[in-house]
């Protein structure tokens, strides 16, 4: 939980690094709270079959925009890549496959151009 808290604070944070653990955390505890949204929406009646989300489901998912967004970018970081690699799932397909890829590497080993590595903290 402190992962995702962590990310949190730092949702307008795009400089600097994010480990594995860190993203993989956020991402974690994003699905299991958009599911928990979900079943509320959906025992609530406030779930729109027509579009897939719900009243909840929507404004958690707006609300988390930006600090997904930013622990993406900090998480390509880590890998020693540009932020701008974040636009790479807009490509159909083999972009979102690259772009997990490129989620799942390991962090580039000691200090590289946005920082020191989040394994020596």
């Amino acid at each position: 939980m402190n992962w995702y808290l962590e990310a949190l604070r730092k949702f307008t944070d795009f400089n600097g690094r994010a480990s594995r653990q860190e993203y993989w955390y956020f991402v974690l505890f994003n699905i299991l709270i958009s599911l928990g949204l979900g079943l509320v929406d959906r025992v609530t009646g406030s779930f729109d079959p027509m579009s897939g989300v719900g009243l909840l489901g929507g404004l958690y998912g707006l609300a988390i925009l930006l600090p997904g967004l930013a622990v993406s970018i900090r998480r390509l970081h880590d890998t020693d890549r540009s932020g701008w690699w974040v636009l790479l799932p807009l490509i159909p397909i083999i972009g979102g496959l690259i772009f997990l890829y490129f989620l799942v590497l390991d962090s580039s080993q000691g200090r590289n151009a946005y920082g020191e590595s989040p394994k020596s903290f």
